[in-house]
């Protein structure tokens, strides 16, 4: 199944060229392999194109340029270094590992990266498909695509007569998509077994895709871990206003201007969105996809609930304290008031903000103001509509599994709890490559590695079957509207019945 360390290089035969790639940890690897043209000059800000291919033996050896981004050197203090650059907008490459690129016909997990629009890359050590291809048998993709104003900004009626069209990095996810339909084969994989799946906002892609005109036929299920399906997705005119205070941020008065600045410049011209764009209680937003009605036509949530994408079985769920990754280390936000979280909390509950704000507090026995509002904003952005997609699905009759993930990181004194992106170490099992995360100090191996195994396990079997049980777990029942079964993932995993049930019907009472 495997191949031995100093085995000849591994070269695969596509459509495009010849790849030469390398073996690693005991599986092949080839990196830096281009799906799409580089999307460079005229081809900023216009849908993928197909790559022209090369001639010779491309080497494959070496992660392609990671999309132009903010770059903090040392990395923040919740996940650290992610990573540095070389970045290009010459980006739109994807990674594969297999356990042999024979005909053997293995099932596909395709990833796609998180980073709140404007950060990450599929290039990152920490999302290695290694794990998952040795422990599996599967083959592993990993894809970057145009993120921040490269991959966001929406120019309309502007855009060069593009019928209004949007969402760059979406035509980047459907075209590595139609890429791993063609050649994945070669590499030892069956493109009719894909699974996609994403975290954060890598998630919002998946599910965005799973209803997507040009993916059906393209994959059969979906992971979406911590989705932000809270999220307002703006129609076209609220967008070109983010597009408009681009444009002067970046001193260009068109599209055309802007196709001619180097990229530092559009990212140094980021950094002022986030000033314009923040707001006090909410996760930060300069960027986001766009309804324009053309590539996206409704929330991506929906599109799981809609036409094509309710076919695909959706393993789905989230961190317990999501919110804490962003705001419980801003001294900021630890002094907030009890007014202050009341007054965020009128904005979706208005005259009932008291009484909501006594009923997250009593949830959580000696929750401070700042506790209250990270409980609230993580059931605003994640857990409530990630619980409700998984209510409207099972009403359908269509098969989801739910699941919590709550064991707490010791870090900064506890203060990060279950936070945003706690579990993808746990999923990957491949601590060795976030050694560099602060978030992860403190953990004790043993707790830490049987956690792991049970949830990397779990995946590869919903990869492998679309059903996530295997012996090494509690029973793991589908999520139906009577027993509202989740599987909680903690240093003692067990299905539990509705563990967001007070979350749930507490946002139910706003909705009505």
């Amino acid at each position: 199944m495997g191949i031995a360390n100093g085995q000849v290089p591994p070269v695969v035969d596509l459509r495009s060229g010849r790849l030469q790639g390398c073996v690693e940890g005991g599986v092949a690897v080839f990196k830096g392999v281009p799906y799409a043209a580089a999307p460079v000059g005229a081809l900023r800000w216009r849908p993928a194109q197909p790559h022209p291919g090369w001639s010779g033996t491309r080497d494959a050896t070496v992660d392609g340029p990671s999309a132009p981004q903010m770059f903090m050197e040392g990395g923040d203090p919740v996940l650290g270094g992610h990573g540095s650059p070389p970045f290009d907008d010459d980006c739109l490459t994807l990674n594969v590992w297999t356990p042999s690129a024979d005909d053997a016909g293995r099932p596909v997990m395709v990833w796609i990266h998180g980073g709140g629009f404007v950060s990450g890359s599929g290039s990152l050590p920490n999302y290695s498909g290694e794990t998952f291809a040795r422990n599996g048998d599967l083959v592993v993709v990993s894809i970057n695509y145009r993120i921040g104003p490269l991959g966001y900004l929406y120019f309309g009626s502007e855009s060069d007569g593009e019928a209004q069209a949007g969402n760059f990095w979406l035509t980047d996810q459907l075209a590595a998509l139609r890429w791993v339909r063609d050649n994945i084969a070669r590499f030892g994989g069956d493109p009719d077994c894909i699974t996609v799946a994403g975290q954060s906002g890598g998630a919002i892609s998946t599910a965005a895709l799973a209803g997507h005109p040009e993916a059906q036929g393209l994959f059969q299920r979906a992971v979406l871990q911590s989705p932000p399906f809270g999220l307002h997705i703006p129609a076209p005119a609220e967008c070109l206003q983010r597009t408009a205070a681009f444009l002067e941020m970046a001193g260009a008065k068109d599209i055309e201007e802007l196709r001619r600045l180097p990229w530092p410049k559009l990212i140094e011209a980021t950094v002022g969105m986030f000033g314009q764009t923040m707001r006090w209680g909410y996760w930060p937003t300069p960027f986001l996809p766009v309804r324009d009605e053309v590539t996206l036509h409704r929330h991506p949530a929906e599109t799981l609930l809609h036409g094509a994408g309710t076919d695909i079985d959706v393993l789905i769920g989230w961190t317990r304290e999501e919110a804490n990754f962003g705001f419980a280390l801003d001294e900021g936000y630890a002094a907030a008031t009890k007014d202050q979280v009341i007054n965020r909390i009128a904005d979706t509950f208005k005259d009932d903000a008291a009484e909501v704000y006594a009923a997250y507090e009593a949830a959580r026995p000696g929750a401070r103001p700042a506790d209250v509002l990270m409980d609230l904003i993580s059931d605003e952005l994640f857990r409530v509509p990630s619980v409700e997609l998984a209510e409207a699905r099972a009403e359908l009759g269509r098969p989801v599994w739910v699941y919590q993930f709550d064991f707490p990181t010791p870090a900064y004194d506890g203060r990060l709890a279950a936070a945003h992106c706690l579990e993808l170490p746990f999923v990957f099992h491949n601590f060795d490559k976030w050694s560099h995360a602060p978030f992860l100090e403190g953990i004790e191996p043993a707790a830490r590695d049987g956690l792991a195994q049970s949830m990397h396990q779990a995946w590869i079997s919903f990869i492998r079957t679309g059903n996530p049980n295997h012996p090494d777990l509690p029973v793991w029942d589908r999520y139906d509207v009577q027993s509202r079964t989740t599987m909680v993932f903690d240093s003692v995993t067990a299905a539990a019945s509705d563990p967001a049930g007070g979350s749930r019907e507490l946002h139910l009472r706003a909705s009505r």
